[in-house]
Order: structure tokens, then C-alpha cells, then sequence
């Protein structure tokens, strides 16, 4: 088994929510809002502003937040499922541009369900 957390830009949440559903993976744990950065240090307001050619945008931008606001999506898979999930997560959110997101990827060495006591894959269908 393997879990697969993925931090993805808000606005991209529900696409991606229905993009693992149509794959086959029903289930996953969405964290509500968390915030977080890459190597960047941009506040995406300010950059598109910028993008658009506003001068006291580009004036900002070296000084802009640290932390941009994300979802994180935590999924566990059976081992042949974990990159229909990967492939899944990255054609949905990728843009090309900075803040698409990044995935990790995790071995996972048991699983139980609670309310049977089933563990390992059946646990998790």
C-alpha cells in the first residue's frame, strides 16, 4: 500500500476530487485549508498583477508573503493503484506554472478498518 499526498491550489479541489472518483478511487481525505510555500516566495495576486504589467505589482513582488493558502489530499492505495493516482492528481493540477503543487509518496504497512477489523487492501476498498 502506498499514500499519496498531494498539496494542490485551492481552486483546483473539486476537478481533482472528480478526476480520482472517475479513475476509481472513491476514497481520500481532503485537509480543509492549509498553507504552505515551494521555493518561491509570491503572492499570486500580486504576480498576476505583475503578469499583466502593473509597475506597482513588480515593485512587490520581492516583498511578498511567505505562506500561499493550499488543499492537501491524503489517499492510500493498493501498490497498482498508486500511479493512476499520481497520474491522476498531476494531469488534473498541472498548469505549468509556479504553485501547481507537489506529491509524496509513502509506503504504508497495514491499514484496519474500525468498524469490521478487516487490515491490508481490504481494509481499504
Amino acid at each position: 500500500m502506498k499514500e499519496i499526498i498531494a498539496v494542490i491550489r485551492i481552486k483546483k479541489m473539486n476537478e481533482t476530487k472528480q478526476a480520482l472518483i472517475d479513475a476509481g478511487i472513491s476514497s481520500f481525505t481532503s485537509l480543509g485549508r492549509v498553507q504552505g510555500r515551494g521555493k518561491g516566495q509570491v503572492h499570486f495576486d500580486i504576480l498576476q498583477g505583475a503578469e499583466e504589467g502593473h509597475p506597482e505589482a513588480i515593485e512587490q513582488l520581492g516583498n511578498a508573503p511567505r505562506l500561499v493558502a493550499k488543499r492537501l489530499v491524503a489517499i492510500v492505495v493498493p501498490d497498482d493503484m498508486a500511479q493512476t493516482a499520481i497520474d491522476t492528481i498531476i494531469r488534473t493540477n498541472q498548469t505549468g506554472k509556479p504553485g501547481d503543487g507537489k506529491i509524496f509518496v509513502t509506503p504504508i504497512t497495514d491499514t484496519v478498518r474500525v468498524r469490521t477489523g478487516e487490515t491490508g487492501d481490504l481494509a481499504l476498498v
